[in-house]
């Protein structure tokens, strides 16, 4: 049958599949997708619902100034320090940071944030082992944002760091205790 000759009956009987394939698109991808609306919970099972839903804004103006900080901790085996610095939500950092030895190099590092800087109140992003990382990182939400790093290899490793970023504060907690350097003068 050419398709000039179609009837009008099945014109409509075209039109309407292809209304409901429309219609179906919209309810199973587009929905969950663009507007974390699903209605059938097929998109939470595909893993695109809400893939939309979290906003990141290609430009945020702060109020303080950007600072740098380095900070070098020498770790025996098996010994860990915690280093973490003060962010209120919205505010950013890139960091960089290795582990430095003359053998490799085993460290098991964890990337976390605390409400308050009340360990009950913890949020882990990632934890693993390896000697470097690399990235940015936004506070979601005011408080103390850093890195646990532990050395499980057989010598002494320096664990180094570099950021650059809207904190106010670095404070390392290690076995004698909090130590908290001020990074920004103005804000005690």
């Amino acid at each position: 049958m050419n398709s000039s000759n179609r009837s009008p009956a099945a014109l409509v009987r075209l039109c309407i599949g292809a209304l409901m394939a429309a219609v179906l698109a919209l309810v199973l991808f587009v929905l969950p997708a663009e507007y974390d609306i699903d209605p059938t919970g097929l998109g939470e099972t595909m893993g695109i619902k809400g893939m939309s839903g979290y906003q990141v804004g290609a430009l945020t103006t702060q109020s303080s100034g950007v600072h740098e900080d380095r900070a070098s901790f020498w770790l025996a085996p098996f010994e860990s320090v915690e280093y973490k610095y003060t962010l209120a939500e919205g505010q950013s950092m890139v960091f960089d940071w290795r582990a430095v030895s003359a053998l490799p190099a085993d460290v098991i590092f964890e990337m976390h944030s605390e409400i308050d800087a009340d360990p009950d109140q913890s949020v882990t992003f990632e934890m693993s082992r390896g000697d470097a990382q690399r990235g940015t990182f936004v506070a979601p939400f005011s408080g103390v944002h850093g890195w646990y790093w532990e050395n499980r290899g057989v010598g002494e490793v320096e664990v180094v760091l570099e950021a650059t970023g809207f904190f106010t504060h670095g404070t390392t907690y290690g076995p004698s205790g909090a130590f908290t350097k001020i990074i920004d003068e103005g804000a005690n």
